[in-house]
């Protein structure tokens, strides 16, 4: 559904709240209010705006940090009333350098976990001299394929009777060097979630 900015409920003082989700790990990042201008400036540049009202001003997220919000897409609430914005986050969210503002739940979700071990897999390829296993795997384009092969093999067998446990232990395993072996390709985390959501539309 195509939002629709003139469907937006303002508050009596002007104020809309919009809560920011990360697209690619489904985290809530933020809660922040905007009004009429910081929408519109959303809506033009494709960057989350809001408007602090402790200050009076309109400002860009990550204006002087550098941890912009790239816009993926907004959404209303049933009663219009509020706004959930699909981001794509640069950096940390949180002004204490946190990942979210909601740093305090102690369960990340299963999208969270994968983005996180992603992004140390680029980290490694970004630095191959890094001694590392991840960089090894990195490093060596026929190793990269055995182990994605045994790994595989390995899962089919504990699928054969070995149990829930053994089961998750090598699946964890096969997606690891799924994401080297894909990583090293040139193809990101994020785009393979964005072929996932191609497939589920």
């Amino acid at each position: 559904m195509t939002f629709d900015p003139k469907a937006v409920k303002f508050d009596k003082d002007g104020w809309v709240p919009i809560v920011a989700q990360d697209e690619r790990t489904g985290d809530v990042l933020m809660l922040a209010w905007a009004d009429k201008a910081a929408l519109a400036e959303t809506l033009k540049t494709g960057f989350l705006h809001y408007h602090s009202r402790s200050r009076g001003a309109l400002w860009k997220k990550g204006e002087t940090s550098g941890h912009v919000q790239k816009l993926v897409s907004l959404h209303l609430d049933c009663d219009g009333d509020a706004i959930l914005a699909l981001v794509l986050q640069d950096g940390p969210a949180c002004h204490t350098l946190a990942p979210t503002c909601f740093a305090s739940l102690d369960t990340p979700t299963p999208r969270a976990i994968l983005s996180d071990l992603a992004a140390v897999i680029e980290a490694r390829r970004r630095n191959p001299s890094a001694k590392s296993y991840t960089a090894k795997l990195l490093g060596d384009k026929n190793l990269r394929a055995k182990k994605v092969g045994e790994e595989a093999t390995e899962l089919v067998m504990a699928l054969s009777g070995e149990g829930p446990e053994r089961i998750a232990s090598e699946a964890a395993d096969l997606l690891y060097h799924v994401l080297v072996a894909c990583a090293a390709e040139g193809v990101s985390f994020s785009k393979i979630m964005d072929e996932l959501g191609r497939r589920r539309k």
